[in-house]
């Protein structure tokens, strides 16, 4: 398998700068064997019935992107530097792992400004990244980070516009309570209550799991050999109570179905050893791609991916790539809206 054999030319002007409202209103592309189907997420229970249990990843975003000013004593004065930081992921110590830019204009125990609250210390580099210390630890580091963070939108997003105060609540799944990523499970966020309320009442379960999206997951994929890159970690958890719902909905014939590739990935993880679905919590590398064997997952809701990716790998070994090029020809040629925005397909093998 070749990088190439990933890729597909993506007209600029599809890309979503800003969500559906309602969540639910975003165009839904129904991938079968037997052809494809243009719906909208509203649709969702008229393809779902009783006894299937949708998997959601409960994972909260943090604001994680941050602009400050680091403040040094020289021959001139006292002078300032623009710093922009992009927290990436806590250490077990307090500290966190950053981007910052640019790091040249930062020194190692040089504190850097965000707000009259919250400002943080360089106390190392490691691999072109930042480690910072902030002055502030809990539930007052949560609320300073609130107040003077953004939301870490995607690339694609944060070249075109920037972040503001509307996408701390459309970059957030209305489940999300478990802090800890820097990037949303995007499939999730086209679900609104009223949807939620909707299938629960026809008998469609929901298992919740943690998987903390990491910045990783924006990483190019820079080998044309694709079976020899490295896959990014991220930290997750499915828990006694997830794993025991979903291995009884196998067992009563419903079919269980994650909403994003992120629980995709952690529930394929806690099958890995065991060949069944079983507690699991730590950091997974798993990487699909086709010839992988899925244990767990029967569909796949997700929304449309990059070009030459790791998530259009991931989407052609659950249905094949010839059927993934196929259905994104024609999301394109609908004007579908892609990436993290943007519209959504269901893929049933």
């Amino acid at each position: 398998m070749k990088l190439s054999d990933f890729d597909f030319h993506l007209p600029e002007s599809l890309i979503a700068t800003r969500p559906a409202k309602p969540r639910s209103a975003s165009r839904l592309l129904v991938s079968r064997p037997e052809g494809l189907k243009d719906l909208h997420v509203y649709d969702l229970p008229d393809l779902l019935q009783a006894g299937d249990r949708l998997v959601l990843n409960d994972t909260r975003v943090i604001p994680a992107r941050l602009f400050g000013q680091r403040w040094r004593d020289s021959a001139q004065g006292r002078v300032s530097a623009k710093i922009e930081v992009t927290l990436l992921e806590p250490r077990p110590n307090g500290q966190w792992a950053a981007l910052v830019k640019p790091l040249r204009k930062l020194g190692e125990g040089e504190w850097v400004e965000f707000s009259a609250d919250l400002k943080a210390q360089l106390v190392a580099r490691e691999q072109g990244q930042a480690v910072l210390e902030f002055n502030l630890t809990g539930d007052d580091f949560d609320a300073a980070l609130a107040e003077a963070g953004a939301m870490p939108l995607p690339p694609y997003i944060a070249a075109k516009r920037p972040a503001d105060s509307q996408d701390k609540e459309d970059y957030q799944t209305v489940w999300a309570r478990n802090t800890g990523a820097v990037a949303a499970p995007t499939a999730s966020l086209h679900f609104d209550q009223p949807l939620l309320d909707k299938l629960a009442a026809m008998g469609v379960g929901f298992t919740y799991v943690t998987l903390h999206v990491g910045a990783g997951t924006f990483l190019p994929v820079k080998v044309d050999d694709v079976t020899t890159h490295k896959m990014h970690s991220e930290w997750g958890e499915v828990s006694e109570t997830a794993a025991a719902e979903i291995a009884a909905t196998k067992a009563a014939g419903g079919r269980v179905i994650p909403v994003g590739t992120t629980a995709l990935r952690l529930i394929e993880t806690a099958a890995r050893d065991t060949g069944a679905i079983r507690s699991w919590t730590g950091d997974t590398d798993i990487f699909i791609y086709p010839g992988f064997q899925f244990r767990v997952a029967d569909a796949l809701m997700t929304n449309f991916h990059l070009p030459k990716s790791t998530l259009m790998m991931l989407v052609s070994a659950l249905v094949g790539r010839d059927r993934i090029l196929a259905a994104y020809d024609h999301a394109i040629s609908q004007e579908y809206r892609f990436f993290s925005y943007g519209d959504a397909s269901l893929l049933i093998p």
